[in-house]
């Protein structure tokens, strides 16, 4: 199935464009966050870092219940609460720093409240694109999906520099949130595609057939476990490390938005092979690329030039997304419809399981070690990783199942 046959389904256009307004405003946000907290009278680096692990400790805390709330109540009208629900806490966020004074409860409110919706959306959302679309276009689809959404980031993340630069973090933060409003409306509004599940079942049944789902394939296991280390050393070496390396060694929110800009055209550049490719063991290069942010975090353990920064980054993004593609589609296309938002939340508590104490412990292990042993370390430990989860037969021997026409 081509491009144009894939867009003209049903209900595709109007998801796409939720899914690029919304990425638009991911791209802005972490310089937008990042630079804010900075900025604000005793921010630092470590103050960024707990600020962080707020997220995704409140999105483990609701994963498992996620996959269960979106089989239950429909994944599409899930999807769209979620974004509505997440934008609620950003614009009290953004409010706040307005005035220059954004106390702790704002922030623990804000991200705790995003994290919770996150819980619920991770799950939700890996169900709407099989819903709306054909099996045997499946991978095209997903990554004509990244393709769009990381066109966005890459122009949230270009413009993020400039506004925050210009007009401050303030005005980043408000249309970060503002876009999640307009996404959220929009999914909502085709909320009918998926029914709810009318099948009578407890909340404890649910979470019991969602896991014993899950660890029926060891090979999904053992990725995600080697998801959570990648989380872990991607979130200390962007949303931590860099900014701070930024602030000292360049010029701060512009630079970074240049090397967030190259990884989002790295994004990009893997969406177009992920529409073209086809493997038959699909999570031997998902292993193979996950540890290609050791170049990203190398290239910044000795920070003389900028542009070898960014072409790390540029690396990495086009490994990210490609992998993602690989990773949504096998999942996608070897569980059971039914049980595929209670397994994605699994996915989700264990990919995050250890981002948390990456963002905690970043600053901190700079501050003793020094930045630059402390990037060294994160590459060797992110290359491991990846010839780790390729010494176990599950992954390197899994095929995709045949598409039933």
């Amino acid at each position: 199935m081509i491009v144009s046959e894939i867009l003209a389904q049903r209900y595709m256009k109007r998801y796409l464009l939720a899914r690029v307004v919304s990425n638009f405003g991911n791209g802005m946000s972490p310089i937008a966050l990042a630079f804010g907290v900075l900025h604000l009278r005793g921010g630092s680096a470590t103050e960024l870092g707990w600020i962080l692990a707020l997220a995704p400790i409140a999105m483990m805390a609701m994963a498992p219940f996620g996959g269960v709330i979106a089989d239950k109540y429909g994944r599409v009208r899930v999807v769209g609460i979620c974004d509505i629900w997440g934008s609620v806490g950003l614009f009290v966020q953004a409010a706040f720093f307005a005035t220059g004074h954004v106390p702790v409860w704002v922030l623990l409110f804000a991200n705790i409240n995003f994290g919770l919706s996150w819980g619920v959306f991770w799950p939700a959302s890996s169900g709407v694109m099989p819903a709306i679309c054909k099996d045997e276009a499946l991978q095209r689809a997903n990554s004509l999906q990244y393709l769009v959404s990381n066109t966005a980031m890459i122009l949230g993340a270009a413009l993020g520099g400039i506004i925050v630069s210009t007009w401050g973090s303030t005005t980043g933060l408000f249309i970060d949130a503002a876009t999640f409003t307009f996404a959220g409306s929009v999914v909502f509004s085709f909320r009918h595609l998926v029914a709810p599940n009318q099948e009578p079942s407890t909340l404890r049944e649910d979470l019991i057939h969602g896991w014993k789902t899950f660890i029926s394939y060891k090979w999904a296991a053992v990725v995600i476990g080697g998801f959570s280390v990648m989380m872990a050393t991607w979130a200390m070496t962007e949303n931590i490390l860099g900014p701070l390396i930024s602030l000292k060694n360049f010029h701060g929110a512009k630079s970074w938005a240049i090397v967030l800009t190259a990884e989002s055209i790295g994004y990009l550049v893997g969406s177009l092979i992920g529409i073209k490719i086809k493997l038959r063991f699909p999570l031997r290069a998902v292993a193979i690329l996950i540890s290609t942010l050791a170049l990203f975090s190398w290239s910044m353990s000795k920070p003389s030039s900028l542009v070898v920064i960014a072409i790390a980054a540029f690396i990495w993004g086009v490994a990210l997304d490609l992998l993602s593609t690989l990773w949504s589609t096998t999942l996608a296309r070897s569980v059971p419809r039914e049980a595929l938002s209670r397994v994605s939340s699994y996915d989700a508590l264990g990919s995050f399981l250890l981002r948390p104490i990456g963002l905690l412990i970043a600053a901190p292990l700079a501050n003793h070690f020094g930045y630059t042993k402390t990037l060294i370390a994160i590459g060797v430990v992110s290359l491991l990783v990846g010839l780790l989860m390729l010494a176990v037969p599950q992954v390197r021997n899994m095929e995709l199942p045949e598409i039933n026409k």
